[in-house]
């Protein structure tokens, strides 16, 4: 990305200090006009490909906001739940591609890397608390993906369905504080399910749904808890060639659980949503879910306060697992398009240095759409989500963060692979060494496919 490490580097120590006072030049060139836009920007133009559709909105207004300010034309388009891949690479293959676009890591990125330009000399990148989260060429001469928010998921839990479990006569286990394994979750949950009337519930679990809204939490976040454990314990660091498949009981249970206690039968998942998810737990209607923090927009403002939103590890029941933390960490990286013309690129490249420094993109950032981020300018602007106010407490508790290696899947295919051996046995048209054949085998011959 020649515009922004040249124009970056114009002025040398001189463009350092200004991002010690605050500047909003540190990838601009001296010609700079007030509103810290640089001339080749000011003929520019941002065209954002949006991946989150739960705050499709916020980026539109802030964009909005962006334009009045600066007079900079910014686009934001939001692809649907589960589309993002498709929708990029048909939007890359017209005249007005995307300038901006984003990536899931590492296999993520191996795609794209030849419209990934150099971030190194923007302020995204020099704003970054921990720089070793960017994502970067082979060599390591190059940044080419930035992450801009950090997440994290687990068991969403309503907190006052909990205590009245609890006060129960008839419950085991009587504390939050022994929720802490996976016999535990089971002994509640099945509970709850037996007793789900005398709660005023239609089951433990939301509905597990297996539409292309929904069906990413099993197929890819679930199925995180499975491969975090076979890497911790063998040791393995980025993309495996073969996986075992070890914990794949652990991960047979813990589904099993999602299925059976649950608002809805097994045979009607296919047509459950992610919206269907959001509205049983927004209206009191299931007492778990599994989401993360992006989902509180999504359930916030109905039936449950947010007061009563709390979130739990998945416990897949391995040993030592009273001691894990939730899963933390990011499939959310941007990337400039090296395609686009220069003027577009630093143009973007100044939108991204708006957006984490001025007072408008951090309020919208942590306020409205509730995100935490990697960078440090945010101080005092952080969220209130109650999800990410439970995510910071269960990692300052000390709990060990199951890191997210989701990452290094193989391909959209094996994901899909896995997903339909997994609705194929929750519907009882497919057996469980169906699942076990997808993950395993699958994941040889798609890495096969990537990489020779």
């Amino acid at each position: 990305m020649k515009n922004l490490k040249s124009l970056a580097r114009t002025g040398g120590i001189a463009a350092v200090t200004a991002l010690a006072i605050g500047s909003l030049a540190a990838c601009s060139s001296s010609d700079n006009s007030t509103d810290g836009t640089s001339g080749a920007a000011a003929d520019g133009s941002v065209y954002y490909l949006n991946f989150k559709p739960e705050v499709a909105d916020q980026w539109t207004a802030l964009a909005k906001e962006y334009t009045s300010e600066t007079g900079v034309s910014v686009t934001v388009e939001t692809a649907a739940s589960g589309t993002y891949e498709t929708t990029l690479k048909s939007e890359m293959g017209k005249s007005d591609a995307p300038t901006l676009f984003q990536v899931n890591g590492p296999v993520g990125l191996a795609t794209w890397k030849d419209y990934a330009a150099d971030l190194s000399g923007t302020a995204a990148y020099s704003h970054l608390v921990d720089q070793s989260m960017a994502l970067t060429s082979d060599d390591g001469s190059q940044v080419l993906g930035i992450p801009y928010v950090i997440e994290t998921y687990g068991i969403i839990y309503n907190k006052a369905l909990l205590d009245e479990y609890f006060a129960a006569d008839w419950s085991t286990v009587k504390s939050i504080d022994d929720l802490d394994n996976f016999a535990a979750l089971k002994t509640v949950a099945d509970e709850i399910q037996a007793h789900k009337d005398a709660l005023g519930v239609d089951g433990a679990f939301t509905s597990a749904g297996f539409d292309s809204s929904s069906d990413w939490r099993f197929k890819t976040h679930l199925a995180n808890l499975p491969l975090y454990y076979e890497f911790k314990a063998d040791g393995v660091t980025g993309q495996p060639a073969t996986i075992t498949g070890e914990y794949l009981p652990n991960y047979k249970q813990i589904f099993d659980l999602y299925i059976t206690d649950s608002t809805t039968a097994p045979t009607l998942l296919s047509g459950k949503t992610i919206d269907d998810a959001n509205s049983e737990f927004a209206l009191a209607k299931a007492v778990f879910y599994q989401n993360g923090t992006w989902a509180y927009g999504d359930i916030s403002g109905q039936s449950v306060a947010d007061d009563d939103m709390g979130m739990l590890p998945i416990y897949i029941g391995v040993d030592g697992e009273e001691n894990q933390g939730l899963t933390t960490g990011s499939e959310n990286y941007w990337v400039i398009n090296s395609q686009a013309s220069d003027a577009d690129q630093q143009a973007t490249a100044d939108f991204l240095e708006w957006v984490i420094t001025s007072d408008a993109g951090r309020s919208a950032i942590a306020d409205d759409m509730g995100f935490t981020t990697p960078f440090d300018t945010f101080g005092d602007y952080q969220s209130t989500n109650p999800l990410t106010i439970a995510a910071n407490e269960s990692l300052a508790s000390g709990k060990t963060p199951v890191s997210w290696n989701f990452t290094v899947m193989p391909s959209e295919e094996w994901k899909n692979g896995v997903g339909n051996a997994l609705l194929a046995y929750a519907q009882g048209t497919g057996d469980w060494s169906a699942v076990e054949t997808a993950f395993v085998d699958g994941w040889a011959s798609e890495y096969t496919l990537a990489n020779g």
